[in-house]
């Protein structure tokens, strides 16, 4: 039988152990921030049927079904899919649990997902996504869209930090769909007959085509008169870094109760997270964020990463208040989902970044022979009893080999023991070597994990 080297899936990203590290850390990073705010940690299962996949609005073109090798049913599959997104899952889960939950209830989860979409820089089939919801039972106050907007904005901020991945500067655009409804609506469009809707479509695709073009579509697949469509492209070209977008929507001339409602919500937001805002940092109102997906119902998220604009939003969300609903009781909520991979990935490739070492080990115990194998076992196992990573010597080579050995994996430590049953720690960076107790000798802090290098910020 022919042998031959196994190709990689497009799609289908897999990291090396160096790079794995950093996508541990950033995952531990957003855990901590998660949880300082009180968000519980859930998992929910890979699968949902395909009738709750569905929901969310135009996916069914990314839905990976799932079915046995031999099915024989008429639809050839077992009418489940992967899931495609976090926030779906998490709906059903909240109904199918809602008797055992307390309301609000806050959840973050970090995990695969899988979309059948053309695989692209930053784009996946399969990926990490890192979400944070609150749910509330019947109603949800407002100040919690202002909360779940705080929390990823430190978050984000974290992953920032040169001691972390040094993510690159960062723009979380912000819009409110009240805002946007109200206009419309304001403006003489009709919801009844789908006409909001198909224009908060047609306008979120101005990063993707021309205004031009999106003026010819309002008027010809929407029904707009050119007036209106002047006045939504009008809307969607307003952007702040504070709230003085509402002086700019008022003189559009546009008045409508709904209106009124989104202006005072966004102003709202903007203004409780102004103290988060650094150089690297912002947050922006930018009015022709409508998210296409069509059960938002307030404010909606997007976020660009400096020199990364191309990959277009690395973080979105908003408010939903009827995509949980059991028939006597909805459940109405808001979040934001990260996508891990999406930024990861292309930051490891780009930029370099890596680990400094490709194992935990912060000690390679060196072997002297076989016989004494047992013995370096033992020191082992003294170092780790003080929470101190380590490894015995594969075989017992030359010690010059073993220090190779471990410097070619990043192990800043070797532990050395002669015949008398002293014992010597060398830091093979510095080329220090002093006496020490394996019972009680601990690395610095600081080598204790990994370190990340590589970003632009070290």
């Amino acid at each position: 039988m022919s042998r031959s080297t196994p190709k990689p899936l497009s799609g289908f990203p897999e990291l090396l152990p160096a790079q794995r590290e950093v996508e541990r850390q950033v995952i531990e990073s957003l855990s901590r921030t998660f949880e300082l705010h009180g968000f519980a940690n859930i998992e929910t299962r890979a699968v949902e049927p395909l009738d709750q996949l569905l929901r969310k609005g135009d996916t069914s073109k990314e839905v990976y079904l799932l079915r046995r090798l031999h099915e024989e049913s008429e639809e050839g599959h077992a009418g489940i899919g992967l899931h495609f997104d976090l926030t779906v899952p998490f709906a059903r889960y909240v109904l199918e649990n809602s008797g055992k939950l307390e309301f609000p209830f806050r959840r973050y989860q970090i995990q695969k997902v899988w979309r059948g979409e053309r695989p692209q820089d930053g784009r996946f089939r399969e990926f990490a996504q890192a979400d944070i919801d609150i749910v509330g039972q019947g109603e949800l106050p407002f100040h919690h869209d202002v909360e779940i907007t705080r929390v990823m904005l430190r978050a984000l901020s974290a992953l920032a930090d040169p001691a972390s991945i040094g993510l690159p500067g960062f723009t979380l655009q912000v819009n409110n769909r009240k805002l946007i409804q109200g206009f419309y609506l304001g403006l003489g469009l009709s919801a009844e007959r789908g006409d909001v809707e198909e224009a908060m479509r047609l306008i979120d695709k101005l990063d993707k085509m021309p205004a031009e073009k999106i003026h010819s579509l309002l008027v010809d697949e929407a029904g707009l008169s050119d007036h209106q469509a002047a006045q939504c492209l009008a809307l969607a070209e307003i952007g702040a870094d504070d709230d003085s977008f509402e002086d700019a929507v008022r003189a559009l001339g546009v008045a409508h109760e709904l209106l009124d409602e989104g202006i005072a919500e966004l102003g709202a937001l903007m203004r409780a997270c102004a103290g988060l805002a650094t150089e690297k940092v912002r947050i922006r109102a930018e009015l022709k964020i409508a998210r296409g997906l069509d059960y938002y119902t307030g404010t909606v998220f997007e976020t660009r990463l400096d020199g990364f604009e191309s990959m277009g939003s690395i973080c979105s969300g908003g408010r939903y208040d009827a995509l949980a609903d059991d028939g006597r009781t909805t459940y109405p909520g808001v979040g934001i989902s990260l996508g891990l991979s999406r930024v990861l990935v292309p930051l490891i490739n780009k930029s370099g970044l890596t680990a400094d070492r490709s194992v935990p080990s912060v000690v390679l115990v060196a072997l002297t022979d076989e016989e004494s194998r047992d013995a370096s076992d033992a020191i082992a196992d003294a170092l780790r009893a003080n929470g101190t990573p380590c490894e015995v010597a594969a075989s017992p080579q030359k010690f010059g080999k073993q220090i190779r050995y471990a410097e070619r994996r990043g192990i800043p430590f070797v532990w050395f023991t002669d015949r008398d049953g002293n014992h010597q720690v060398k830091d093979i960076r510095s080329g220090d070597q002093t006496d020490a107790d394996p019972l009680a000798w601990t690395p610095p802090e600081t080598d204790l994990k990994p370190t990340i290098v590589g970003n632009d910020n070290q």
